[in-house]
């Protein structure tokens, strides 16, 4: 089978249906030839630079790279996936860098990853020039021009210069499958750590090699091709997660081997609820994906209070985060021709498993989920894989898994056992093997609380406690306790005007979940603190917690 890499997907595709369009963004209609050839001045500069690969794949170890690596500090836009398929382009390893870090984590992550180079938005040129003296490896730096006013930063080109780069003298790069798709984890539990992919694993894995609702992958970039011209120009994507995560990032290629229309709304720094679903209605989005409850809610906001026509709308994909019961019902009624997907991944796994609901069959147990055929749970001592009805362990996923954590060899090691000489990712998920195959997924370990003795799961206390109608927001957390070790604590933001009691929410939860796993506080704030993309901020919610014990304002 042929071995894909990232750069060579994009030009297939372009190849195949060059005059349709790709991205659409603000004034800005590109279509996959225009694209295209952006993306070759991208990579044309890289190269005359001297960024690229300098060691192959088959002479590292799998928490070691040998290409350069190139920062991009952006949020979205065209020139997000155009750095990122630039890089791939000329063999430089981009990795995805928050936009919402202070100095000192943007530092740490920049020295971690060792960058060479940075792209980053004109409004973070502060931020770059407070640190560069920092960072001696950092020597290339790429400025996108946006309404801040920065001007270039001593040293920097400015983006758009770039993309009509000509091919520089000599041999061009030639990417391969083998070059590194890196992927930095969110950090909202720990330091964030940069998971090391082959592309074509990536490909195969989460980036469309295996196309939606087939059991297949695909095996040729001739196949590639011919899947693209078959649905050119039908499906389209409104992206509403930062490309800065992976779930946008796998369904922007999702939608690029259908031959889709990527669609970002206008405002990249807030979500506008009713401005987004008038763009949804004006370019006939086909697809959203979401990030939980935080993302929904304010959707279904605007939807409920509003008068937009969805009719074109044929799925909603959620990710990354929980979606409740309670708001899943809330779209579904909203919504009733739409099919609502949930999905269970990781940047250390890619997609696992999925469940697809409808208001036909709105009754689906929650985080319960069909796995791929590559996705399994294995035993808490991690010597074999559970058989259906074998009970709780954990998550896993073998085939085309990551190849490590970038300089990293014992947590590499730990991450990824080989299992009867299977060799499985396994980055930390509780989960059940059901009698009947399917997976209730339990939650992340790391965040797990122990109190009195019993393992309780935040998501699934998250859930319990986000049935409550008041309840418009929560995230649930331990913190320490003199007679439970640690007790459960629920961080909560009320939905405006509401104000139930404790006794009125412990009530609500009883009815969900057993008695122990029931919070013993509620900790009532103004916001909740999530991640641009939704995903809960533990460490956030710790302090908070902490912070309402000790009579701080929180």
């Amino acid at each position: 089978m042929t071995e894909f890499d990232l750069s060579s997907v994009f030009a297939t595709v372009a190849a195949a249906i060059p005059d349709h369009e790709c991205l659409v963004w603000r004034d800005r209609r590109l279509t996959y030839a225009q694209m295209n050839t952006r993306i070759d001045g991208v990579a044309h500069y890289l190269t005359s630079v001297g960024l690229g690969c300098h060691t192959e794949r088959s002479a590292l170890a799998g928490h070691d790279s040998g290409q350069d690596h190139l920062g991009i500090y952006v949020r979205n836009g065209n020139e997000y996936l155009e750095t990122m398929i630039g890089s791939y382009r000329a063999r430089v390893a981009p990795f995805n860098v928050n936009f919402r870090y202070v100095e000192e984590e943007l530092n740490y992550l920049l020295s971690d990853a060792g960058a060479r180079a940075l792209v980053y938005g004109a409004e973070f040129a502060p931020s770059v020039a407070a640190i560069r003296d920092q960072l001696p490896r950092l020597q290339v730096l790429i400025q996108i021009a946006d309404d801040s006013g920065n001007e270039l930063l001593p040293g920097a080109v400015d983006y758009e210069s770039i993309t009509a780069t000509p091919p520089p003298a000599g041999e061009r790069p030639h990417p391969t499958g083998d070059d590194l798709f890196i992927l930095y984890t969110g950090g909202t539990t720990g330091m964030p750590k940069g998971v090391l992919w082959r592309q074509h694993d990536m490909f195969i894995s989460s980036m469309g090699g295996r196309p939606f609702g087939r059991a297949e992958a695909l095996e040729s970039y001739e196949a590639l091709a011919a899947h693209a011209a078959q649905t050119a120009g039908v499906p389209s994507l409104l992206i509403l997660p930062p490309f800065m995560h992976a779930a946008a990032q796998w369904a922007a290629f999702h939608m690029i081997t259908m031959g889709g229309r990527i669609v970002i709304p206008d405002d990249v720094t807030t979500l506008r609820p009713h401005d987004v679903l008038d763009l949804v209605a004006r370019e006939k989005v086909l697809s959203i994906p979401i990030v939980g409850d935080a993302v929904a809610r304010p959707l279904l906001d605007a939807l409920e209070s509003g008068n937009y026509d969805l009719s074109g709308l044929a799925t909603i994909s959620n990710g990354a985060a929980p979606l409740t019961p309670a708001v899943r019902n809330r779209l579904l009624a909203a919504l009733p021709h739409i099919l609502l997907s949930d999905g269970v991944g990781a940047s250390e796994t890619g997609i696992q498993m999925s469940s697809f609901v409808t208001s036909a069959n709105s009754d689906i147990k929650a985080a319960t989920f069909t796995p791929q055929h590559d996705t399994a749970v294995v035993s808490e001592d991690l010597t074999c894989v559970l058989a259906p009805g074998g009970g709780q362990g954990w998550l896993a996923r073998r085939e085309h898994v990551p190849l490590g954590y970038l300089g990293d060899a014992a947590k590499t090691a730990k991450t990824f056992p080989v299992i009867d000489g299977v060799r499985w990712s396994i980055p930390g998920d509780r989960a059940t093997m059901l009698d009947d195959g399917s997976i209730e997924l339990l939650g992340r370990d790391s965040v797990t609380i122990n109190s009195g003795g019993e393992k309780i799961f935040a998501e699934e206390v998250e859930r319990a406690v986000a049935a409550h109608p008041d309840v418009y927001d929560v995230v649930v957390v331990g913190r320490p306790s003199e007679r439970w070790g640690n007790e459960v604590v629920a961080v909560v933001q009320l939905a405006d005007g509401a104000a139930p009691g404790d006794s009125e929410l412990t009530a609500a939860c009883r009815t969900q979940i057993a008695g122990y796993k029931v919070p013993k506080a509620f900790v009532r704030v103004a916001k909740i603190t999530r991640s641009p993309a939704g995903k809960a901020d533990y460490r956030w919610a710790k302090a908070a917690a902490s912070a309402a014990m000790e009579g701080s304002q929180v």
